[in-house]
Formats: C-alpha cells, sequence, structure tokens
C-alpha cells in the first residue's frame, strides 16, 4: 500500500509537470511576438551584464593579462587591504559621497518638478515643442557641454566678466574646489533633467481627470490639486525611481569629473571612479580597480534593499 501510494503520488506530480510544460508553451506560441520583441533586451544582459560577471574573480587574484583570468595567482584580499591602507582613501570615498548626496538632494527633485510644471501646461501644441527642446540636451556630448563651461565662465567667459562687473572682484569657477561641484551638479541638472521627466509624464497620464474635476468643485485651488491629487498619484513611481537611483549612489562618472578638474579643483574632483580610471586603465592594476568596483557593487545592492525595506514600511510597494 505504501509503494502505491508513492507511485500515485509520482504520477501525481509528473501529470502536474506536463500540464504546467503545456500550458507554457500554449503561452509562449500565444504571445510568441511579445517573446520576440522581449528577446534583444535579455541577450544584451546576459551578454553584458551577466557573463561579465565572471571576471570579477580578478580582484582577488594577481591578474595578468598574458595568465589570463584562470592562470593569475590568487593573492585573496589584498588589495581590498592595500585600498584601506591608502593615505587617500577617505578623501576620494567622501567626494563621491558628498556629490552623490547633491544629486539625490538637487537633481533627482528637478524632472519631477518641471513634468508637473509640463503638466499644468494648457496648450499641447507648445507643450510639445518645449518638451523637445528639453530633451535635446540629454542627446549632446558631455565633452561638448565641458567645452561650452569653458567658454561661459572661464577668464574670458561671459560669466566670468559679468560676475567681475557686478561684483567688483573675480570668480575662479573652473579652479575653485568651492564652485566645482555646483558646477557639476549645474551641468547634471542641465542635460538630464529634461530627459528624466518622461517617466513622470508618463506616470502623470494615468491620473483620473474626473478627481480633478470633482476636486474643483469643491473649491480646491491649482496648488491643492497638485499637492492631494497629482503628487499622491505618482508617488509610487517617485519611490521606485528613488530605489532604483539608490543603486548608482557611488556611481559619480570619471569621464564628467576628469573633463573638469585641474590642479586647483583636484582635491574635491577625486572620487572612487576616477580612482578605478587612474588604476585600471592609466596604471594596468587591473585586479585593484576590480576591487574597488565590486566593493561599490557590494554598498549599491545594500542600499537598494535597505530603501527598498524602508518604502514597505512607509506602505509603498517598492521594487518588488
Amino acid at each position: 500500500m505504501g509503494m502505491s501510494a508513492k507511485a500515485a503520488e509520482r504520477r501525481a506530480l509528473h501529470g502536474t509537470g506536463r500540464r504546467y510544460w503545456k500550458k507554457l508553451g500554449s503561452e509562449i506560441k500565444r504571445d510568441k511576438w511579445l517573446y520576440l520583441l522581449l528577446l534583444p533586451g535579455l541577450i544584451y544582459f546576459l551578454v553584458f551584464k551577466y557573463l561579465p560577471m565572471f571576471g570579477i574573480v580578478i580582484a582577488f587574484e594577481d591578474y595578468v593579462p598574458v595568465a589570463g583570468v584562470l592562470g593569475s595567482d590568487w593573492v585573496g584580499f589584498k588589495w581590498f587591504e592595500s585600498f584601506f591602507s591608502f593615505p587617500s582613501w577617505t578623501r576620494y570615498l567622501t567626494n563621491t559621497l558628498i556629490l552623490s548626496l547633491m544629486n539625490i538632494v538637487f537633481y533627482f527633485p528637478a524632472p519631477i518638478i518641471l513634468a508637473l510644471l509640463l503638466n499644468e501646461m494648457r496648450s499641447l501644441r507648445y507643450k510639445k515643442v518645449l518638451q523637445t527642446m528639453l530633451y535635446v540636451p540629454h542627446f549632446i556630448s558631455i565633452v561638448i557641454v565641458v567645452s561650452v563651461t569653458f567658454v561661459m565662465f572661464g577668464s574670458s567667459g561671459l560669466i566670468y566678466k559679468l560676475t567681475e562687473n557686478l561684483l567688483g572682484y573675480s570668480i575662479n569657477y573652473m579652479g575653485s574646489p568651492v564652485t566645482f561641484r555646483w558646477m557639476i551638479i549645474g551641468q547634471t541638472i542641465w542635460k538630464e533633467t529634461g530627459w528624466g521627466t518622461i517617466i513622470f509624464l508618463a506616470a502623470l497620464t494615468n491620473v483620473d481627470t474626473q478627481l480633478y474635476e470633482a476636486a474643483m468643485v469643491d473649491g480646491a485651488n491649482r496648488l491643492h490639486r497638485l499637492w492631494h491629487i497629482t503628487l499622491p498619484a505618482i508617488r509610487s513611481t517617485i519611490v521606485l525611481m528613488l530605489i532604483l537611483r539608490m543603486g548608482s549612489v557611488l556611481d559619480t562618472g570619471y569621464d564628467h569629473l576628469i573633463l573638469m578638474s585641474n590642479p586647483l579643483n583636484r582635491q574635491v574632483s577625486q572620487t572612487l571612479d576616477v580612482f578605478v580610471y587612474q588604476q585600471g586603465i592609466q596604471g594596468g592594476q587591473f585586479s585593484y580597480a576590480s576591487a574597488i568596483g565590486l566593493m561599490k557593487s557590494i554598498v549599491s545592492v545594500t542600499m537598494v534593499l535597505s530603501t527598498n525595506k524602508i518604502a514597505h514600511l512607509m506602505g509603498e510597494q517598492g521594487l518588488y
């Protein structure tokens, strides 16, 4: 009897498995064109995101390109210890955290505010023209942005001369450590704010217009409707984007900083991304750079999980 019960259980499980795979096959066949559209994205993440993860092991090796990943000597946590014994590692970390915090405080709300302003525009034609103009800076190379900044804020630039005439003294915008971070944030806001409004404008289209009409009947002005209807409607999107933003909290962009840095502002322009570039690309210490990159990834994952947990505690759906 025991053997018969086990055999019946195995047959039941086998039948359930067959029904599952049959149902899955029919669903894939039914939505084959959607899965076909999904295929390029899956291949991209597989080739450029998941397969390169194998290279993480060089962070624990004394990697030599000639010997390869499998032929290099294993050194354990040597490169992690080297970084934390580096005299200026706290300065690199501090500069990174300050720039990241400024990005979250000043840049992250900018697309939200701009999307809200665009959403209040009545003229659809003017709104589309303005949106197109706001999207354009995203496609401009950061090299061009920095070049324009040098022309405007350099020692012979218009803003430099105007400030000198108004204040009676000159401000070294490009060389002062005080103004460097604000220049970086200003460039980021000018370049990416318009592009960042796309997601929030899409979220705003899902707001029920009947809510606005009911609020107007109750005497709510535009500010009240914004605060009590619009913002709560896109709150989940804002939280989701903030969680994703925390995943790149230690990413400051080495190319932008290298282009803007000079001997006068180097004490605040040296971040972890710049350090990785200097050690990995310029210095050829690939294992050292990989170890720092791995530490950044661990911190990023921790920040995403922590922020998502906080979102759940505040009653939001979060990332998952």
